[in-house]
């Protein structure tokens, strides 16, 4: 069984146009989408701006709610559940936002910034999982916070700091760290390197690999660069105006594409770039 699965996900909205704004028009960000992920895989979802990736995200979260279709996580449906069984769900199902800056509070200090996930769902995070009981206590939360920091690759002298005194790679770290403290099973990563210099990007690429084994995730990895995500993903489903036009291996996705927009897209990449998976 897929620990993901979606079916006909569909999300409409609608637009005023004409003067004052009278006539109203139908818009399908996401028009029948179909997909399953199994656990433990990388899933590229890639596409150009505009085409419904993040939306599709969003929707898997539940952030933003489907005009029809259904999901399942593992072996529940998202979409039927309420109160504390989507509470719980969403434990196990998190995400990395785009823009490193705005997805943190600038009023926070990084300690307050990654444990509030614990502090919201009542739970404290360990090396095997979650133990719930009332470990919300300060000190439990300071060293929860001290474990996910050293995992993405900063220290302790982090917590006491805002976000504008870090640089780009390093707010996105501690995003990761905020999404990662509940330890969960599944993540979605919205274009997480797209905001950052070429080189900082490829550090936090291959430390969500790292991270992906040593916690055992799942992920959904948004992105419109095709050699970022034959270089980090297992299969790669290429989405056009809302649809899946093409979904396969990244290897074969990336060598023999049978869609002309997968073509275009690859055709888009400088070949240099693509040559350099390790």
């Amino acid at each position: 069984m897929p620990l993901l699965s979606i079916r006909d996900l569909v999300k409409v909205y609608q637009t005023d146009e004409g003067m004052f704004g009278k006539t109203q028009r139908e818009v399908r960000a996401v028009n029948g989408v179909s997909l399953d992920i199994t656990q433990g895989e990388t899933l590229g979802l890639v596409g150009e701006s505009g085409c419904g990736k993040t939306t599709l995200g969003r929707m898997i979260l539940r952030l933003i709610e489907p005009t029809s279709g259904s999901i399942t996580f593992n072996g529940q449906d998202v979409l039927a559940a309420g109160g504390s069984q989507l509470r719980r769900l969403r434990r196990d199902m998190q995400i990395i936002f785009q823009d490193p800056f705005a997805s943190l509070n600038p009023r926070m200090r990084v300690e307050e910034i990654v444990t509030e996930p614990l502090v919201i769902h009542g739970t404290t995070a360990t090396n095997s999982h979650q133990s719930s009981a009332s470990s919300t206590s300060t000190t439990n939360l300071h060293n929860a916070a001290i474990e996910i920091l050293r995992a993405v690759g900063l220290d302790e002298s982090a917590l006491r700091r805002y976000p504008h005194e870090f640089s780009g790679g390093q707010r996105q770290r501690i995003g990761i760290a905020r999404a990662l403290v509940l330890r969960p099973k599944f993540v979605v990563c919205d274009e997480p390197v797209s905001a950052l210099d070429v080189s900082v990007g490829a550090q936090i690429v291959n430390l969500l690999k790292k991270l992906q084994r040593d916690f055992g995730l799942t992920y959904l990895f948004i992105s419109h660069s095709m050699p970022v995500v034959r270089y980090l993903c297992d299969r790669i489903a290429v989405m056009r105006r809302g649809e899946i036009v093409e979904i396969g291996p990244a290897e074969e996705i990336t060598a023999r594409p049978q869609h002309d927009y997968t073509r275009t897209l690859l055709a888009a990449t400088p070949e240099p770039i693509l040559q350099q998976k390790s």
